[in-house]
């Protein structure tokens, strides 16, 4: 996951500090119902408390979450992990998406997979 965000950073031209947190699906509701009053459990959750300049974040990853997600997209868990640890840093950086099905051809989504296939050393 370390690599997830050096490789963000990288691509974005910044250095910064972010804290990534693993939760089960209890923590990551009560966490996502607290925030953003959605009282349900969520894949990710980011929240930015730097500046343009430096960067800084707390990236929350529900594991829980991630493992229904590699099981129904039949990919490793460990490829989830880093794709929601990507997430959660682009949006730390000021990237977003929209909330329907346009967020998986959005500029943000395609990013964040050329990212994840750059840490998995896999070809574009």
């Amino acid at each position: 996951m370390k690599q997830a965000i050096h490789q963000t950073l990288i691509e974005d031209g910044r250095t910064g500090e972010f804290s990534i947190t693993l939760l089960g699906d209890q923590e990551m509701g009560e966490l996502n119902a607290c925030y953003l009053g959605r009282n349900a459990p969520t894949d990710v959750l980011a929240f930015s408390m730097g500046t343009t300049e430096l960067p800084l974040g707390d990236v929350y990853v529900c594991v829980d979450q991630a493992i229904r997600q590699a099981k129904e997209h039949e990919i490793p868990l460990d490829e989830e992990l880093v794709r929601l640890v990507v997430h959660g840093a682009l949006h730390v950086l000021g990237h977003d998406h929209p909330e329907d099905s346009d967020r998986f051809t959005s500029p943000m989504f395609k990013l964040q997979e050329r990212l994840v296939r750059q840490v998995f050393n896999h070809p574009e």
